[in-house]
C-alpha cells in the first residue's frame, strides 16, 4: 500500500503526524542510543564508533527491533508500533506501511554520512607523510593490503566454500586500516611523530588508497560486471587513474579553492563549498563507473592541501557526528547475530568463519610490521600492531557489502566480529607494546 492509498483510508493529518513520530522516534532513539554508548566507549579509552554500532545491534534485529529495516522482512517493536499508532491515531497496518515507506529517508542520511566520512578521511590525508618514509611506508602498506586479502578471499573459498564474490568481499573489508583510531593512540601515547608513528600513518594513508580503489572495484563487480579479465583492469584503471588526478588536484586545485574561498562573504561558506566540492567528486566518479564512495575519498585528497584544510574539517566534522552515526547505527541494526549462537549447530560453520577472519586480520597485518628494510632501529611489533584496527574503514566495506546484497548473514556477522575484534584489541595491544616511550625512536623533534 503506497502512501498516496494511505491518505484515501486516513486523515491527511493523522498520518502526516504518525509519519513524523516515526521519523522523529528514529532519530531520538539513534543519537540518544548512540551517543550514550559511544560516551562509554570513549571513557573505556576505547572508539566511538563502537559504541554506535552496538547501539545498532540493541535496536535493530538482534535487539529490541526499534530500528527495522523493512527489507528484512521483520516487525518493529510491538510497543512502539502500538503507541504511534494510539499518538496519531491511525491504525497499526497503517503505521507499517508508513515506516516502511519512509525508511529509505533514513537510508539516505546514512549514505550522506558514509560520502562525509570518507571525504573527511581523505581530507586528513597526510601526503607529506608518506614522502618522509616513503619506501618504508609502501612497503608495509602494500603487504598490509595484499596479505589479508589473498588470506582472506582464498582462506574463504577454499576452507569454507564461500562463493567467490562474497570471499573477495570479505577480503577487501580486510585490506582496511582505521586512520582515525591509530592516529588517535599513537597521539595518545606520543609516538606520533616518532619514525614509527610516522610509517604507519604514511602507510594507513597508501592503505585507504588502496582499499577505496579495491572497494570500487568490488563493488561495480557485486553489480554485474563479472569476473572477465576485461571489465576488471578497466575497473582498475579507472580508479587508479581517478586517484591519481585527484592527488594532481590536491597540488593544483586547492589554491584555487582557497582564493574561491577568499572572495566569499556569506556565512557558511566553507561548509558549503566543501560539500559541493564532496558532490561534484562523487558525481564524477559514479560518470566514470565507479563508486561514489571512491569519489568522495578522493574529494577529500583534493582538498587536503589547501591552506583552509582546518575550517573545512571543522565544518564538515558535525556533519560526520551526525550523520555517520546514523550509518553506523543501521549496520548494526541490520546484522542478526542469533546466526552467532553456538547452540545452534546451523551456527557452527559461521563461527568458524568468524575465528579465522579475526585470526587472519591479526596476523596479516602483524607481518606487514617485518616487511620493510630499516637501518635505524625501529619497534616492528610496534607498526604491525598500529596497522591492524579496520574501526570505521572496515564497517564502510561491510555496510556497503550489506547493501550490495552479496553478504549472507553468516558472512556478515563474521566480518563485523572481524572488525570489532581489531578494533577493540589494536588500542589495548598498542598501550602495551609502546608504554616506555624509549621503545620508539623520535623522528620529528
Amino acid at each position: 500500500m503506497s502512501l498516496p492509498t494511505l491518505f484515501l483510508s486516513s486523515g491527511a493529518h493523522e498520518l502526516e503526524a504518525a509519519q513524523t513520530l516515526i521519523q522523529a522516534g528514529q532519530f531520538v532513539v539513534i543519537l540518544l542510543i548512540a551517543r550514550a554508548l559511544a560516551e562509554l566507549m570513549v571513557r573505556l579509552r576505547l572508539p566511538a564508533i563502537l559504541g554506535e554500532l552496538v547501539a545498532g545491534v540493541l535496536i535493530g534485529v538482534s535487539g529490541l527491533h526499534l530500528i527495522q529495516p523493512p527489507e528484512l522482512g521483520g516487525e518493529l517493536n510491538s510497543l512502539a508500533q502500538g503507541s504511534i499508532a494510539t499518538l496519531a491515531h491511525v491504525s497499526s497496518e497503517q503505521v507499517r506501511q508508513i515506516y516502511a515507506n519512509t525508511f529509505p529517508i533514513l537510508q539516505g542520511v546514512a549514505k550522506i554520512g558514509l560520502l562525509s566520512l570518507l571525504f573527511l578521511t581523505g581530507l586528513e590525508s597526510e601526503l607529506d607523510e608518506l614522502m618522509a618514509v616513503g619506501g618504508q611506508a609502501i612497503s608495509v602498506a602494500l603487504t598490509g593490503v595484499i596479505l589479508p586479502f589473498v588470506m582472506g578471499a582464498f582462506g574463504l573459498h577454499v576452507f569454507f566454500t564461500v562463493p567467490m564474490l562474497p570471499a573477495i568481499f570479505a577480503g577487501a573489508a580486510m585490506t582496511a586500516t582505521s586512520i582515525g583510531i591509530t592516529a588517535s593512540v599513537l597521539g595518545e601515547l606520543k609516538v606520533l611523530r616518532t619514525r614509527e608513528g610516522q610509517m604507519v600513518i604514511g602507510a594507513a594513508v597508501l592503505d585507504d588508497i588502496l582499499g577505496i580503489v579495491i572497494l570500487a572495484v568490488v563493488v561495480a563487480l557485486a553489480a554485474g560486471e563479472g569476473f572477465t579479465a576485461g571489465p576488471v583492469v578497466k575497473l582498475v584503471g579507472a580508479a587508479s587513474v581517478f586517484v591519481a588526478v585527484a592527488l594532481a588536484l590536491s597540488r593544483t586545485a586547492a589554491p584555487a579553492f582557497d582564493a574561491l574561498l577568499d572572495r566569499l562573504r556569506a556565512p557558511g561558506e566553507v561548509a558549503v563549498a566543501a560539500f559541493l566540492v564532496l558532490s561534484l567528486a562523487c558525481f564524477a566518479a559514479q560518470a566514470f563507473g565507479l563508486e561514489a564512495a571512491l569519489g568522495a575519498f578522493a574529494g577529500g585528497l583534493i582538498l587536503s592541501s589547501s591552506k583552509r584544510r582546518e575550517a573545512i574539517e571543522k565544518a564538515i566534522q558535525p556533519l560526520v557526528a551526525l550523520f555517520a552515526t546514523v550509518f553506523f547505527v543501521l549496520i548494526g541494526s541490520s546484522l542478526n547475530l542469533a546466526v552467532l549462537n553456538p547452540f545452534n549447530p546451523a551456527n557452527h560453520a559461521g563461527l568458524l568463519m568468524a575465528g579465522f577472519l579475526l585470526a587472519a586480520a591479526l596476523l596479516s597485518k602483524l607481518a606487514a610490521g617485518w616487511s620493510y628494510l630499516s637501518k635505524e632501529p625501529t619497534n616492528r611489533l610496534a607498526v604491525g600492531l598500529a596497522m591492524i584496527p579496520r574501526g570505521e574503514v572496515g564497517l564502510i566495506f561491510l555496510g556497503l557489502g550489506s547493501q550490495s546484497g552479496v553478504l549472507g548473514p553468516s558472512l556478515e556477522a563474521a566480518i563485523l566480529l572481524m572488525v570489532i575484534g581489531t578494533t577493540f584489541l589494536a588500542p589495548v595491544l598498542l598501550r602495551l607494546v609502546l608504554k616506555d616511550p624509549i621503545e620508539a625512536v623520535e623522528l620529528v623533534p
